[in-house]
């Protein structure tokens, strides 16, 4: 049985990475910060007891800033696949947490690497690279396009991305980096822009909202289904190498069209609901991602299934259901208490 080891297991990609793994019969580690409320409900369909004989999901307090017990751990655990996503990932609030997330997002990236050099693991090793690291760089963006960050967000990424590299050139280590372009589904946290819209739409359709505040709307992305992108994780770490690929779907939409997208799929004419709120602009802004995945369809034969009009579709869809869920349930509390 393989044993593989995720940080970031409670987030969009950690979960459905998990559940990739464990269909595979692997035993899933996962590192989780410690706190006196939960933050696992990504994770709860899946989590068994520990105490059950055959548990093949294991959750351990950690976090990026303590390289200690990364090593401890590493140490204990035993992987032989390691796959970093934690981060501060939000690229807005970056600019406002600009050192927390140099530490967690770039430096974490290192105490890691270096948790597997030290204790002598032969781990194959996933490192979570971002498309922010083009930043202004015009697309479309591949493994050889330079890199211009325009975010503490971007800048940590490209120091995880670097830092990587050195890793597996100086130490050997299999280590590769996934360029990952902006990538979405139902369980995309509420503050990033196409869950903040799909959930908006659910909301003004069961007339709950009435407005939805956005910033600008001309960014164009790269927009693709996370529970594929997973996938390319995996066949990057089983590929005879270690390499670089992008992963990507190769096609361009604005914010806007996002937005026409999803109140269309409603029902709705987004002009009437869409607020301006210059808070959500960023200091510098990125104008287009758009990623070229030769190379992984090449190498890895992976290639994009679902595109931005049906991804904006599968949101919708998800959180009208959630919405009625959370009605119904409002409804129960009501009528017991």
């Amino acid at each position: 049985m393989k044993r593989a080891l995720i940080t970031g297991i409670t987030g969009q990609d950690g979960s459905y990475l998990a559940e990739f793994l464990l269909d595979k019969g692997y035993e899933v580690h996962g590192l989780v910060r410690r706190s006196s409320t939960f933050n696992t409900d990504r994770i709860d369909h899946i989590y068994v007891d520990p105490h059950t004989p055959d548990a093949r999901l294991k959750l351990h307090f950690a976090d990026l800033t303590d390289g200690s017990r990364l090593v401890t751990l590493m140490d204990q655990i035993q992987p032989d696949e390691v796959y970093n996503l934690a981060a501060q990932s939000h690229v807005r609030v970056s600019f406002d947490e600009p050192e927390y997330t140099g530490d967690t997002t770039g430096l974490g990236t290192v105490r890691l690497l270096e948790a597997i050099r030290s204790t002598g693991s032969t781990a194959r090793y996933y490192q979570a690279s971002s498309s922010e690291m083009f930043g202004a760089t015009p697309p479309p963006q591949n493994e050889e396009t330079p890199f211009y960050p325009r975010s503490p967000y971007g800048v940590a990424k490209v120091y995880s991305y670097w830092i990587t590299k050195n890793y597996r050139e100086a130490y050997g280590l299999f280590a590769s980096n996934g360029i990952l372009f902006n990538h979405e589904s139902p369980r995309r946290g509420d503050t990033f822009v196409t869950r903040k819209i799909t959930r908006a739409v659910a909301r003004i359709a069961a007339g709950v909202q009435d407005s939805l505040f956005m910033g600008n709307l001309d960014s164009v992305r790269d927009w693709g289904y996370a529970p594929e992108y997973i996938e390319a994780m995996w066949l990057m770490l089983q590929h005879d190498t270690p390499e670089d690929f992008v992963v990507a779907t190769n096609t361009a939409y604005t914010v806007r069209d996002f937005l026409e997208l999803s109140f269309g799929h409603a029902g709705l004419e987004w002009q009437k609901y869409v607020r301006f709120d210059e808070r959500y602009l960023r200091p510098t802004e990125v104008d287009a991602l758009v990623g070229d995945y030769g190379k992984a369809e090449s190498l890895l034969g992976w290639k994009p299934r679902v595109l931005t009009p049906r991804l904006a579709e599968i949101m919708v869809d998800a959180d009208r259901r959630a919405l009625e869920v959370e009605g119904s349930r409002y409804v129960d509390a009501v009528q017991s208490a």
